[in-house]
């Protein structure tokens, strides 16, 4: 069905017609995204409205939706999907959408805590995916649709296939969080063991001179 994740009650009557259909709902997956290539001091309000809306509100609103249907029959799974650039700052053009994924990884946190004592079988979980192979860079806002070298040099290319298939193991054995490329969780661990040499590392040879 069509609708506009960003309208609450659009995402209402998504879940509405999943529990008609199927009469209840097993796991629900947030996966809307949008970027955007524009530096932080050079985003206007509205470039900044945009990505909250479409990368965190959207999400939020599904965690909403689908909870209490979770609570109500003590079981289920929420997967919400970020991104790794919510973790680490190593596509600095990307600005308000890795804000609102690392917005959106707090939320996620935050739910999946409040959750675990009284509710053990409602599971809430983060997938973190790295550069994938789609059209994400084209549509990002102001995208000449290239990729930054940093990023696409310190993070290979997955297919959608594979990121597919990561959400499916976590489907299939539910865990907090995980990235789905393997080299974005050690580049992760580098960044959080020591934040100025990781971000000493990513400047040009002359500008540490």
């Amino acid at each position: 069905m069509v609708a506009d994740v960003t309208r609450r009650e659009d995402v209402n009557r998504l879940r509405d017609e999943a529990l008609r259909a199927f009469g209840a709902i097993d796991v629900w997956i947030n996966n809307v995204g949008r970027g955007i290539s524009r530096p932080a001091l050079e985003l206007t309000d509205a470039d900044f409205d945009e990505m909250m809306l479409v990368n965190v509100k959207s999400a939020l609103y599904g965690m909403q939706a689908v909870v209490p249907h979770f609570v109500e029959r003590r079981q289920g799974h929420l997967i919400n999907i970020s991104s790794f650039l919510g973790r680490v700052p190593i596509a600095t053009h990307r600005s308000a959408y890795n804000a609102a994924k690392a917005a959106l990884n707090a939320l996620t946190a935050n739910v999946r805590v409040d959750l675990a004592a009284k509710y053990p079988d409602v599971h809430v979980s983060l997938v973190m995916p790295g550069l994938v192979a789609t059209e994400f860079a084209k549509n990002a806002i102001g995208s000449s649709g290239g990729v930054a070298p940093v990023w696409s040099a310190n993070s290979p290319t997955q297919s959608a296939e594979e990121v597919a298939a990561a959400i499916a193991g976590v489907i299939e054995r539910p865990v907090a969080e995980v990235y789905t490329n393997p080299a974005s969780a050690a580049m992760a661990r580098r960044y959080f063991e020591d934040v100025n040499a990781f971000e000493d590392s990513l400047r040009p040879t002359r500008a540490r001179a």
